[in-house]
């Protein structure tokens, strides 16, 4: 029997402001839609087309993929992950073809780990050596993200070149909220859609690892209350980590700028990184780099006044 896979995502128009995401709900959608975006020709499987009601997988399809029966896949489905073993995870992220980050979710939402202790509600703590060492960055671009895609300290050329920060409350030093609520961000990233989608795969990595943390639950929420298009991609349950890639950007002082990035993350504090960004050496890019670390605080005071992020 088909079943229509749920686009009615809990946690997505539904999510309550400050209310822990619901594990079960978060486990079973995720299921279903990464069933639904499998056809049976992805898999090897004969397609019967004119008897398949919806697209994607049959349960029956993916239980026998995965070699599990029907039933035990089908409760694991509905959000039931207790006592399900790291051997059928795996071959369940196997049959539907996960990556590493959506088979690190999976994981994450059908066997979550117990924490002793609610979240802490204090702002995180960067050490005064990283701060020191991002200070040091004269023409790099750099910034330290944590938690909730919070943007926890930055260097000079950072404010010159998506703004400067320190002009925002504490709580809107957020990429999510930049991203999704100030309007001029968007003329900033050339492929907005790309950058927003990163966001929303990087907050749903973080609800995974942390269902329960109210000040992300509350961020979701208001997001999905205000954003059409957060509501829309938080429904896909897409989930993915990248550590690096290219960013093409529009700043208002030097035109489009073409910057790689990477992301470290901190071997002491694995809910933090360092991300940095260049440009190819002799480039028009390196010059623009080159113009805004020479204007300086110049720079810094011009770009806010248009915030770029």
């Amino acid at each position: 029997m088909d079943e229509q896979p749920s686009q009615d995502s809990a946690g997505a128009a539904g999510q309550v402001p400050g209310r822990p995401l619901d594990q079960r709900a978060e486990l079973s959608e995720f299921l279903r839609t990464r069933r639904a975006r499998l056809k049976p020709e992805d898999v090897g499987l004969p397609d019967f087309g004119r008897h398949r009601r919806v697209p994607g997988l049959r349960r029956e399809e993916l239980a026998q993929l995965a070699g599990v029966s029907v039933a035990y896949y089908t409760r694991l489905e509905q959000g039931n992950g207790r006592n399900v073993s790291a051997e059928v995870l795996d071959a369940i992220a196997r049959a539907l073809r996960l990556s590493g980050a959506e088979h690190a979710h999976l994981t994450h939402l059908a066997k979550p780990k117990q924490h002793k202790k609610k979240p802490s509600a204090r702002p995180q703590q960067v050490r005064v050596a990283m701060r020191q060492l991002i200070d040091t960055f004269d023409s790099v671009p750099a910034y330290v993200v944590g938690r909730r895609s919070e943007i926890l300290v930055w260097n000079r050329m950072a404010a010159a070149v998506f703004g400067d920060w320190a002009e925002l409350p504490a709580h809107e030093r957020n990429w999510a909220r930049m991203v999704f609520l100030k309007p001029e961000y968007r003329d900033l990233f050339v492929e907005w859609e790309q950058k927003a989608s990163d966001i929303v795969s990087f907050l749903r990595m973080d609800a995974g690892c942390h269902p329960d943390d109210p000040r992300l639950s509350a961020l979701v929420g208001e997001l999905s209350v205000k954003s059409e298009e957060f509501r829309r991609l938080w429904a896909t349950h897409d989930v993915k980590e990248k550590s690096h890639g290219v960013k093409r950007l529009h700043h208002p002082l030097v035109g489009e700028l073409t910057l790689s990035f990477e992301t470290f993350r901190l071997p002491d504090d694995d809910e933090q990184s360092v991300v940095t960004y260049h440009a190819e050496p002799g480039s028009p890019s390196a010059e623009g780099l080159r113009l805004l670390a020479s204007w300086g605080t110049d720079a810094t005071r011009a770009g806010s006044s248009t915030p770029r992020a």
